[in-house]
């Protein structure tokens, strides 16, 4: 039976490698992914932040999707696109309930944004876009400058340079099923 993972989009500004590469490597290992969206309308993603990219078409919108119907949640970055999430009361609440449950959440570059929102990562270690190390040490974490970090389920990345070595440690984590507990 294949793995069942969300992968979150914001309705603009979400950066397109860092969407499109964890999607596709998770389609290529047999997994199941949906992707979930602010709302039901089309997002658009963008490169470097500035750059138009893509149109992409959002399978579910996060009012009536459930932590428990996926094995594991996928964060994108892109700094527009993870502000958006993140001041996301109901995207916050579906990342914190796999939290809760136990279940993998990776996330790269600017969102870990949306993980601080979720109250979860005092006592964690986990990486991000440079510029987001203050905000995850004000959480309460610990923050390395490593191209991928896994914390007990918790996978994270700095960039769109480091994405193999992200969806690497995505599949692995699938794989094998270690969780947050």
């Amino acid at each position: 039976m294949s793995k069942k993972v969300a992968i979150l989009i914001a309705p603009r500004g979400t950066e397109e490698p860092e969407f499109t590469k964890p999607k596709e490597a998770l389609e290529d290992a047999g997994m199941d992914v949906t992707v979930v969206g602010l709302s039901t309308d089309e997002a658009e993603t963008f490169n470097n932040d500035l750059d138009p990219a893509s149109r992409i078409a959002v399978d579910k919108g996060i009012e009536v999707v459930s932590a428990s119907e996926y094995d594991a949640v996928v964060v994108p970055g892109g700094t527009v696109g993870a502000d958006k999430l993140r001041a996301s009361k109901e995207a916050v609440a579906f990342v914190r309930a796999f939290f809760d449950a136990g279940k993998p959440v990776a996330a790269i570059c600017h969102a870990p944004w949306v993980l601080i929102e979720t109250g979860q990562l005092k006592g964690r270690t986990l990486t991000s876009y440079p510029t987001v190390q203050s905000d995850i040490r004000n959480a309460g974490a610990t923050w390395v400058d490593q191209e991928v970090v896994r914390d007990k389920g918790l996978i994270t990345s700095r960039d769109p340079d480091d994405l193999p070595a992200f969806c690497e440690a995505l599949i692995a984590e699938l794989q094998v099923g270690v969780t947050l507990a």
